[in-house]
């Protein structure tokens, strides 16, 4: 395809508005407006990796050379500006959305239950200042988030251990979907907020962590404001419709897996059940792929496998030797892009490395004199001439090892 085709404008310097150094890459690169949106070059390269996905499959990763992280539904390429917060295994690789991540749950330790008490609470409306007043951890307390199913407006009430933060997601996956409840359902089922227990309720539906099912002797609410319960036994005092998963794996959970201490890290999320995102692919390359004159994208996964350009001579026709070549190179299926622009040498070499495709040809009037053209693969230090008539071959064989 031709430079002016696509309209390409590249960029010297960094946009006032640039985000990231990634973000503007492409715009220098004449990849992407200032306002995000992709340009002719960009839509072109767009429509290129979904044809390039469609050809690899599941290794368009490994043959773009981007690193990625997940599992066979989702697959994530780690950035910390980005907004998906992940759960990953660095030993074993085990990847999941925060909201949704397995891991190893520790039980509390064997004990006899004991007899449910009923005490005092003054002045303890958080967790935290009833685990002191009590004298105990966190693990031995229960807290009950509320809300009201939406599909049949049931008070559900959730159990899960005071050290754990609720998944709305897990949850939502076992009831459907959910609101938070309102004053009135609260007191309708029997319940007091902030001191409430799944004790004595009317008409609710309880689900339990299942980690609540192995804790014994937890403090809970008293559904009496100012009083909680000691000694609280699921099985014994309670038994719930559901137990299972609700809970968000933190920092240093164990991994389900190997055992190992769990991470975070934010990511763009690559490829899903939905299908490929391939913007942010295009990211992805450009992040994992770039030096301090622009980007670096590997074949195939670049727009074009060569760079064009011919530099004017004063005695030669370069441009009608650069045509023909560039003729030659379509006829062989090779995808190039050719700056046959009337402009210094100069700005061309710099649009090269900006725009990153993964071989530059320059045909010019000095390697001309002995029918010689330049080749330079996008990340080497050094260049080659080459017979002009056995270019096209060797274009091939350099693509072939890039």
């Amino acid at each position: 395809m031709r430079y002016q085709t696509l309209s390409i404008q590249t960029q010297r310097e960094a946009p006032n508005n640039a985000r990231t150094q990634v973000f503007a890459f492409l715009v220098r690169g004449g990849y992407l407006t200032r306002d995000n949106q992709p340009t002719k070059l960009g839509k072109h390269t767009l429509a290129h990796l979904e044809n390039l996905a469609a050809d690899l499959g599941d290794s368009l990763f490994s043959k773009s050379s981007i690193p990625v992280i997940g599992d066979k539904k989702d697959t994530f390429f780690s950035l910390d500006t980005e907004t998906h917060e992940l759960i990953h295994c660095p030993t074993c690789g085990y990847t999941a959305r925060s909201e949704a991540a397995l891991f190893a749950k520790d039980p509390s330790s064997k004990e006899e239950p004991l007899p449910i008490e009923k005490v005092a609470t003054p002045e303890c409306s958080t967790i935290e200042e009833l685990a002191n007043f009590l004298n105990i951890s966190k693990e031995k307390t229960a807290k009950a988030p509320l809300y009201t199913r939406q599909s049949d407006g049931k008070l559900l009430f959730a159990v899960i251990r005071s050290d754990m933060q609720i998944s709305e997601a897990k949850l939502q996956a076992q009831v459907g979907e959910l609101k938070p409840a309102v004053l009135d359902e609260i007191e309708a089922a029997g319940a007091v907020p902030g001191y409430a227990a799944p004790i004595d309720l009317i008409d609710v539906f309880i689900i339990v962590d299942d980690l609540i099912t192995d804790s014994p002797n937890l403090v809970a609410g008293a559904n009496e404001f100012g009083y909680h319960l000691k000694n609280v036994n699921y099985g014994r005092d309670y038994t719930a419709d559901i137990a299972a998963d609700l809970v968000q794996a933190a920092v240093g959970s164990a991994c389900l897996f190997c055992g190992n201490s769990l991470s975070t890290t934010s990511a763009d999320l690559l490829d899903s059940k939905e299908g490929y995102h391939f913007d942010k692919i295009l990211h992805a390359l450009a992040e994992t792929h770039h030096d301090e004159n622009g980007l670096t994208i590997p074949h195939p996964a670049t727009p074009f496998g060569v760079y064009l350009m011919q530099i004017t001579g004063k005695e030669s026709d370069t441009k009608t030797v650069a045509a023909e070549l560039y003729e030659s190179l379509i006829n062989a299926s090779i995808s190039v892009l050719f700056d046959d622009r009337d402009t210094r040498a100069g700005v061309k070499f710099k649009d090269a490395d900006l725009i990153g495709c993964s071989v530059r040809v320059v045909v010019g009037e000095r390697g001309l004199i002995n029918e010689m053209v330049e080749l330079k693969a996008r990340t080497a230090k050094d260049k080659n001439l080459v017979p002009l008539d056995k270019s096209v071959e060797e274009i091939q064989n350099l693509l072939m090892v890039l």
